[in-house]
């Protein structure tokens, strides 16, 4: 298996990574033909979406701790 289709790394994309790793187990011919194609685009898409979830998730954190942050330097230009 390839290092990026870790399985607890992708745990929303386990299945389609498990149904690339069967279509390449049918053998190289199989691979080189372009059978396992579509698969390598479902889970390329299913990676791309847990990547826009993390990102908005970072994003959102980042956002409050911002917030925090200019608070508190508000509430210090405030009090001295």
């Amino acid at each position: 298996m390839h290092s990026h289709l870790i399985p607890h790394k992708h745990p929303g994309c386990l299945d389609v990574m498990l149904a690339l790793e069967e279509c390449h187990s049918k053998g190289f011919i199989h691979k080189a033909t372009g059978q396992c194609n579509d698969i390598k685009r479902r889970v390329n898409a299913c990676f791309s979406e847990e990547r826009k979830a993390m990102t908005k998730a970072h994003r959102d954190i980042a956002m409050e701790k911002r917030k925090k942050m200019e608070a508190s330097w508000k509430d210090i230009e405030v009090n001295t």
